[in-house]
């Protein structure tokens, strides 16, 4: 299976906007053409990141790519038409076969003289992800979110949906793709990945109820920072001596807090080591050792690398 846009930038798909944004600048740098000349694989790797950044960098692009994603999982990769433009980047028909296999099952069930309320159709549910700041989920925040969602039309209230009439707004389809913007309550103390479920914010159901929106919030880890599954991982830069002989090193905590870390001699790259009551709303913290970027190094560390080389270190 080829590399999705979040497998090709190193991110989750619940990474922030921002998160996925920091990490398409260092890899679009790493990759640069200008920094690997004559480097065809480092070329393909290039184009391949910018394309992904196209499909995710935006909140709107992102929004049409997930959707496709789960169209896809959804029909499992049949060949149905869809993704050929239409609504949020998938196939208007999909939604509205979707419809009417849903009026039809449900009416087979009722009686005649039921009417079309007692039904129990329903709109589909639309799932989008609210990125907020680690202060907002700290104390609680009203956002404004603008998502796009079918409504039933103003002109036939939905009557032309399964009929042979037409009607010149929706064209027959009984609904027509309109922008809602609103206001989510985020509450306070809110986790990474913590849905929200708004009834009946989904699309809407030319002959039922509509659908909920469901919203999953995303915290921006902040530079440094990422989400695993939940969990807060803070990177923690270290020099490759210390690493080898051990000492301590200084971080600032996401709750602000300045905090010493005794490193041990011998630790590896990627050592992981968990801190309580230092992570989001004193949650867990894990932090990870990486090595520090130098740009420079003076003359007497680089004949002192040449004396360690020597030894075989």
């Amino acid at each position: 299976m080829s590399e999705g846009a979040y497998d090709i930038l190193g991110v989750s798909s619940d990474a922030t906007d921002a998160s996925i944004k920091r990490n398409y600048r260092r890899l679009a740098r790493q990759y640069h053409p200008d920094r690997n000349p004559d480097d065809q694989a480092a070329e393909e790797r290039f184009k391949s990141i910018q394309t992904a950044y196209e499909q995710i960098g935006t909140t709107e692009a992102r929004a049409e790519y997930d959707q496709k994603i789960r169209m896809e999982e959804m029909f499992q990769g049949g060949s149905r038409g869809a993704f050929n433009g239409g609504f949020g980047g998938f196939d208007i028909g999909d939604i509205f076969s979707q419809f009417r296999n849903s009026s039809r099952e449900n009416k087979s069930n009722k009686r005649p003289d039921l009417d079309r309320q007692e039904e129990n159709v329903k709109g589909s549910n639309i799932e989008s992800g609210l990125d907020i700041s680690l202060q907002q989920a700290n104390d609680g925040a009203n956002i404004k979110f603008s998502h796009r969602r079918f409504k039933v039309c103003e002109k036939c209230n939905g009557s032309s949906f399964g009929t042979s009439r037409s009607c010149t707004v929706c064209g027959g389809k009984g609904v027509k793709t309109k922008r809602s913007t609103i206001t989510i309550k985020v509450p306070p103390n809110a986790k990474h990945g913590q849905l929200l479920r708004l009834k009946k914010m989904g699309h809407e159901h030319p002959q039922g109820d509509p659908g909920d929106l469901i919203i999953s919030l995303r915290l921006d880890a902040e530079e440094g920072r990422r989400w695993e599954g939940g969990r807060l991982i803070q990177e923690v830069p270290v020099r490759i001596t210390k690493l080898l002989l051990g000492g301590k090193v200084k971080i600032r905590t996401p709750l602000g807090k300045i905090v010493q870390i005794e490193i041990s001699p011998g630790t590896k790259l990627g050592d992981r080591r968990r801190l309580n009551g230092h992570g989001h709303a004193g949650g867990l913290l894990d932090i990870e050792f990486v090595l520090s970027e130098i740009d420079n190094i003076t003359t007497a560390q680089r004949k002192a690398l040449e004396e360690l080389r020597k030894t075989g270190l």
